[in-house]
């Protein structure tokens, strides 16, 4: 892994220890803003010319994380007229995508009188509606048609492509085309092919966006599009089981460089990316303080502070999320724990289904302990069921370089534990 995105789990296990000595029971979001800022840069320059990189604001809608990445990207992704307003908080100037389906004759209009620069159209009926919308505000607007194509998808965990509400049927693109001819107000710049998430194979991939480029060119000469812009989605992976595997976003960019060299048709395309999950995730943790350990059938459980409310991904997703013991529980407090055995670590909802982890090994285990789920970054907050039970929400704790001594570690300055941000309700 290049040292410059090395993840400094030190620092997320330092701030349990910091959050443990002024409040009891922990449960905190921690962010880490840093390294965000040195994975964002890294990434965008590791990508060829001609290319933009937009973050994918459905991933981690913190107003800090946008903040620092408003700096960095080249602009951002929204699914919604609330992401939008989001994003508009933090940037009146940002360079803004819209996307996805079911888009409201509402946030079409507000995404028109926020600025949006581009609006990726998942049907023919939505062109129209985009249309009428832009007459109604004398406001042009750009669109790429999203394109659905069922063959030559790679193995990824979620696959976009095939029979589902994404997109527009390539078999449907001549009448999609023909209608975006017809608008006055809406100018057709391409197509945006969105059809894999979490990707962890770079080369793959890379040949991958070539193929999309191939038939992004073969569609534009077949029905007359002047093509200038092809959004390629995201897709650059996290492997959760394996967090040391990333994604070579080096690689990534070195053969994608070569995938447009050998296509000097494309020398006048604008290829976009739109990513979530890879900016962000590594640059943020869920930590949750164990308040129980009990025995059922023979397993070990351990009962933390918080759960799938809070941190839905792991559920969502199917998979146990790698977390490490921060050692802060008070054995005169409490003598229970547990030793050189399998854990299952659960949340305080009233469901079975509420697991962050199964059957991890531990060493040592006490109540009090706190847990640092690392690579929580993304999908986390972002896609849970907050109210679940009426729970009290997370802290959210930001980490950045230390405005004091100017180094890299831990400290209360960096911490800012003279009041850390926490959420409000509902938020």
């Amino acid at each position: 892994m290049p040292d410059s995105v090395a993840v400094d789990v030190v620092a997320f296990e330092e701030a349990a220890i910091a959050l443990a000595s002024r409040r009891r029971p922990v449960c905190a979001y921690v962010y880490d803003l840093a390294h965000l800022r040195r994975h964002a840069r890294l990434t965008r320059t590791s990508l060829p010319p001609r290319t933009r990189l937009l973050y994918a604001v459905k991933a981690n809608a913190e107003p800090a994380v946008l903040r620092t990445l408003a700096s960095v990207v080249d602009g951002f992704e929204v699914a919604s007229a609330g992401e939008m307003e989001k994003v508009r908080a933090v940037s009146a100037t940002a360079r803004v995508a819209f996307g996805g389906p079911g888009k409201t004759e509402a946030e079409l209009a507000r995404a028109l009188d926020l600025g949006v620069e581009v609006v990726h159209v998942e049907s023919v009926n939505e062109l129209l509606r985009l249309e009428e919308a832009a007459r109604r505000a004398f406001r042009p607007i750009d669109a790429l048609l999203r394109v659905n194509v069922a063959d030559g998808l790679p193995a990824a965990t979620l696959t976009m492509g095939g029979p589902t509400q994404f997109g527009i049927d390539e078999a449907q693109l001549p009448e999609a085309v023909d209608a975006a001819r017809r608008c006055g107000a809406l100018t057709l710049r391409g197509f945006h092919l969105h059809l894999v998430s979490n990707q962890l194979d770079a080369s793959a991939h890379a040949r991958l966006v070539g193929r999309y480029v191939d038939r992004a060119m073969s569609w534009a000469e077949e029905h007359g599009v002047a093509l200038s812009i092809m959004n390629a989605g995201g897709g650059f992976g996290v492997a959760y089981a394996q967090p040391v595997r990333l994604f070579d976003i080096r690689l990534f960019g070195a053969q994608l460089h070569e995938e447009l060299a050998r296509r000097p048709a494309s020398a006048g395309l604008t290829l976009v990316f739109e990513s979530g999950r890879f900016l962000v995730a590594s640059a943020g943790a869920y930590l949750a303080e164990v308040l129980d350990l009990k025995i059922n059938h023979g397993r070990h459980f351990a009962v933390v502070r918080g759960g799938t409310h809070h941190f839905r991904l792991p559920a969502s997703w199917g998979h146990s999320h790698p977390f490490r013991v921060v050692p802060t529980g008070d054995s005169g407090r409490c003598q229970a724990e547990i030793s050189d055995c399998l854990v299952t670590v659960v949340g305080q909802l009233c469901t079975p289904k509420d697991v962050l982890a199964r059957n991890v090994p531990v060493r040592r285990l006490r109540i009090g302990d706190v847990l640092v789920f690392h690579h929580a970054g993304a999908y986390g907050w972002s896609i849970s069921h907050h109210d679940f039970l009426s729970h009290p929400h997370p802290e959210v704790v930001l980490l950045d370089e230390d405005r004091v001594s100017g180094s890299a570690g831990t400290s209360a300055s960096r911490l800012g534990l003279g009041g850390p941000a926490r959420r409000a309700a509902g938020s």
